[in-house]
């Protein structure tokens, strides 16, 4: 499961800038190019798929070779710092867009192809969130070519929410209230599962409250912004909804648990939950809400492809061939189907296609795919400020701030104005 993928590399974030001329470890021989594809996809089935895209690629592109490169995505970190330095970085490698950012910040991502391989599939066809969250700092560039992502927010039983007397929550105050009334502790039976944990997963969920709150952790000139009075009421809000939360301090297992074995009627996870909900047979059962109090506010993240820095003119323009093959909507159709309904296609025509639909599990969830994957449209996360996405929100995340702040104020029952003065400073240090 993909929910804290790649947040906290410190390592490559901290480094010197590496030197990134004739970068790649890739060749030109005998008329053929062959450039390295390193994904994070490394189960065999997977791998089997990917080679499959790679072969047909290849067949329509004689004079270029695409050798794929799997990589434990623990390890991803200390391969790609190790080949920087021995200027043998591959051509194209699979990263979330929190690891492009460190990348983008070392120089070792080629944005202007990038750019150019969105610009050619149309970005008019990506979900507008999923777009966002890779482009560079100013906002006039991507910094690698969203594939497949998935989205957060709250799940939840549409009969028990019926049989209560509960429209489909929408607002604060509606969490609020069907929390409140399912919450009966002495049976262990809660109103909802929330992320507590001392993490970036409690990060992620508060998040979206705090952004449907008008709260950033930057403002526009990339200033710190944590203790307000819009980021205090979020923090507040999410204290008091923690008294009707399954107790104690609730990371990935947790929350799936409880909501999967009926001790919570609502949780908040990623779309990683559903794969799970349609083998235990719950697909048509399962709603999805998301917090709004003065905006709605997705929880996002997307696995992209980068094409690297200081490439040869042909293996710069094999990678940029290859990277727009695979973001063509069938190849992104093939991608999000490895793991169907866990991730989200980017590409707004992948919904629209018939194969797609007909995926046994997309076709279980009914119209809930399409508003799901729509939902990207409406993606905000923390230092992504209008068009501006800042590369200091990576270190920030990395400094565990936020989610110390998180498990503080409800697991510790702290209190929220001294969680946030700790959690300004602790982020301010960290940039």
């Amino acid at each position: 499961m993909k929910l804290t993928k790649l947040l906290a590399y410190v390592t490559l974030a901290t480094s010197a800038t590496f030197a990134l001329t004739a970068c790649s470890s890739d060749k030109s021989d005998g008329g053929k190019t062959t450039i390295e594809f390193m994904t994070t996809s490394t189960e065999k089935e997977r791998q089997d798929n990917i080679n499959e895209m790679i072969k047909a690629f290849e067949s329509k592109n004689k004079h270029i070779d695409v050798k794929l490169v799997p990589v434990e995505e623990d390890a991803l970190n200390t391969k790609v710092v190790t080949l920087a330095r021995a200027k043998k970085l591959p051509a194209v490698i699979e990263v979330s867009q929190d690891y492009a950012k460190v990348m983008d910040q070392q120089e070792l991502t080629d944005n202007k192809s990038a750019s150019e391989v969105i610009k050619n599939i149309g970005e008019d066809n990506y979900y507008d969130g999923a777009l966002n969250l890779v482009r560079n700092e100013d906002g006039k560039d991507f910094i690698a070519a969203p594939i497949s992502g998935w989205v957060q927010g709250i799940w939840y039983n549409k009969s028990q929410i019926k049989d209560a007397g509960f429209n489909a929550p929408e607002s604060w105050d509606d969490i609020l209230k069907i929390s409140k009334h399912f919450t009966d502790q002495g049976n262990k039976k809660y109103g909802i599962a929330l992320p507590t944990v001392d993490g970036t997963f409690s990060e992620q969920a508060f998040s979206q409250f705090a952004l449907s709150n008008g709260a950033n952790v930057l403002d526009k000139d990339g200033k710190v912004t944590i203790d307000t009075k819009e980021m205090e009421e979020a923090l507040s809000f999410y204290k008091e909804l923690y008294q009707y939360a399954l107790p104690g301090s609730n990371d990935t297992t947790e929350v799936n648990d409880a909501f999967m074995n009926g001790t919570a009627p609502m949780a908040m996870y990623s779309t990683y939950i559903l794969p799970g909900a349609f083998e235990a047979d719950k697909a048509s059962n399962i709603g999805f809400a998301i917090p709004k109090k003065e905006d709605s506010a997705v929880y996002g993240t997307v696995s992209a492809l980068s094409i690297t820095n200081g490439l040869e003119d042909s293996q710069k323009e094999a990678a940029k061939k290859f990277v727009e093959y695979m973001s063509e909507p069938e190849q992104v159709e093939s991608w999000t189907l490895m793991s169907p309904m866990g991730a989200q296609p980017v590409n707004k025509k992948v919904v629209e296609s018939k194969t797609y639909k007909e995926n046994e599990t997309v076709k279980a969830y009914g119209d809930l795919s399409t508003d799901i994957a729509g939902s990207f449209d409406k993606v905000q996360v923390f230092g992504l400020v209008g068009d501006k996405n800042f590369k200091s929100m990576g270190t920030i995340t990395s400094s565990g701030a936020i989610g110390k702040a998180v498990y503080q104020v409800t697991v510790k029952d702290g209190d929220v104005k001294e969680a946030l003065k700790t959690a300004q400073k602790s982020a301010e240090s960290a940039e």
